[in-house]
């Protein structure tokens, strides 16, 4: 078995508002193995850049309050750590690469000047020194005429290029984990091809963990070895990309791979969309967060939140279809463990 990166337990995230307190990240545990990489799916609003922002240490303080759970990165707690420990992992150990590299590059500052300076923080390296190196990262990531490059400002290159250069940025001191959070959205298909296939490359060079937060499911078909799928603050169903894509178990799961279209797929024939809203996470719903979107609740589903059920040896659901009680369904499987495995709400 490989070593462990990122173990994640029962994590939970609030938010003061005026209006109240919102529980964006209501329980959420997985773990990424060194050279794996986990993909957060879920619809905006779920949690997922909520929950990697808290690992990271940016949640905003106030409104913004870890309420409990636990997040260790090669077995150190980062839960709780001051901002100047959590500034030595930062960049070094860990990295992130955001949505938008544009508004996450210093405009007034040279590219190549940026990368540098994680390397002289975290390597000791001398300024020269340190920009060679920054010249070294931006060819490996493809960027041509580098050294031209690196004396350049964030808004003389295009959006795929700055994406190129943030990922550059987050490999100067080779983490052991990289958070990526959405690092395609803005981009076109072609430029998402090459960003994918370059983070692939940079993985199998170094043996880093990699979690991928996204909405698209191609791209987790491409990347993923592992797939969470966030809805209402929670983990819905986690599994290997194969059990996930090919025998979902939670409605949800099932609802998001309905939306999308098919290469085969009639243009007369509409997408089918999941129907009706997310709950209000100011009072999340005392059973399941998806009662009130799916077409087979039970009454079990609005009173009493599923445990997490182990359908099969790494395949988990939070879902009463999987109780051995529950009615014959599509989301049964021949394959479960009957025993129910509780985890905390």
């Amino acid at each position: 078995m490989s070593e462990v990166i990122l173990e994640v337990d029962n994590l939970q995230v609030d938010f003061a508002t005026h209006g109240g307190t919102v529980h964006a990240v209501r329980g959420v545990s997985y773990q990424v193995e060194a050279g794996k990489t986990l993909a957060v799916v879920g619809e905006s609003g779920s949690g997922k850049s909520v929950t990697v922002q808290a690992i990271m240490g940016l949640i905003e303080t106030p409104p913004g309050r870890i309420v409990g759970g636990s997040a260790k990165l090669c077995g150190q707690e980062l839960i709780g750590l001051s901002t100047a420990e959590l500034n030595k992992l930062r960049g070094n150990k860990m990295a992130m690469i955001f949505q938008d590299p544009m508004t996450s590059l210093n405009p007034t500052t040279k590219v190549g000047v940026q990368i540098a300076e994680s390397l002289r923080v975290h390597r000791g390296m001398g300024k020269q020194e340190a920009l060679q190196e920054a010249i070294r990262l931006l060819e490996r990531t493809h960027i041509p005429e580098a050294k031209q490059r690196a004396n350049q400002y964030p808004f003389e290159f295009s959006g795929g290029m700055l994406q190129r250069v943030m990922i550059a940025m987050s490999l100067a001191c080779k983490p052991t984990l990289l958070i990526a959070d959405e690092p395609t959205t803005a981009l076109d298909v072609t430029i998402q091809n090459q960003v994918l296939e370059l983070m692939r490359e940079i993985q199998r060079d170094e043996g880093m963990a990699i979690v991928l937060i996204t909405h698209d499911l191609g791209v987790v078909a491409r990347m993923a070895d592992d797939v969470a799928v966030m809805y209402a603050g929670q983990i819905v169903e986690s599994g290997s990309v194969d059990d996930v894509f090919y025998k979902p178990s939670h409605p949800y799961t099932v609802g998001l791979q309905r939306s999308m279209p098919a290469m085969e797929q009639s243009d007369d024939v509409p997408l089918m969309a999941i129907e009706g809203s997310p709950p209000d996470m100011f009072k999340p719903p005392a059973g399941c967060g998806y009662c009130a979107r799916c077409p087979h609740a039970m009454s079990v589903c609005a009173t009493d939140l599923p445990p997490v059920f182990s359908v099969a040896e790494r395949h988990q659901s939070r879902c009463w279809l999987q109780h051995e009680n529950a009615p014959d369904n599509d989301y049964k499987s021949a394959q479960r463990d009957e025993t129910a495995v509780e985890v905390a709400p």
